[in-house]
């Protein structure tokens, strides 16, 4: 199930959140530092302990303060505020999405990925965003972010795969 909402991901009660996150682990900028100022440094610690983690790779930390069990950091980019594109986003959506399966999770987080520094348009996000979110219908997916134009996106990406089925 999807389910679509404006928000701050950081107070979403969940099995895990999303991190958009670069390949060093660092966690000093847009969502990443929301969910490490919310959580504690603990969670950026763990993450550096794991990278570099590739842009399609993964990893999985403790959670801290936030009221979900792990944070999954799936990078977009390999260096902090780097532009990425759209191909890293889905690469970073599909790492993301595996890791939570392989890791029994049901309901999980996602803000938009790549959106900020990265540079990709909200459309171009939502579009891999959605179409990979899709492809695990055993998962309780909830899209959330502060970015009303973010929100919209993926509503209009939702609805126009729905239509086209």
């Amino acid at each position: 199930m999807i389910t679509i909402k404006q928000g701050d991901i950081t107070k979403e009660k969940c099995d895990a959140i999303v991190n958009p996150a670069n390949s060093k682990g660092l966690m000093g900028g847009g969502v990443a530092l929301v969910i490490k100022r919310a959580g504690g440094i603990n969670i950026e610690r763990e993450a550096m302990l794991k990278s570099p983690i590739e842009v399609g790779e993964a990893v999985l930390t403790s959670a801290g303060r936030l009221p979900c069990r792990y944070v999954i950091h799936a990078p977009t980019m390999e260096n902090p505020a780097q532009r990425t594109t759209p191909e890293d986003v889905e690469k970073a959506m599909k790492a993301a999405l595996r890791l939570a399966e392989s890791e029994g999770l049901r309901r999980i987080a996602v803000p938009g990925m790549g959106t900020g520094v990265g540079g990709v348009y909200y459309g171009d996000a939502a579009e891999v965003m959605v179409k990979e979110a899709l492809k695990h219908p055993k998962l309780d997916i909830v899209f959330i972010d502060t970015e009303r134009e973010m929100v919209e996106a993926w509503k209009r990406e939702l609805e126009k795969r729905k239509n086209n089925t």
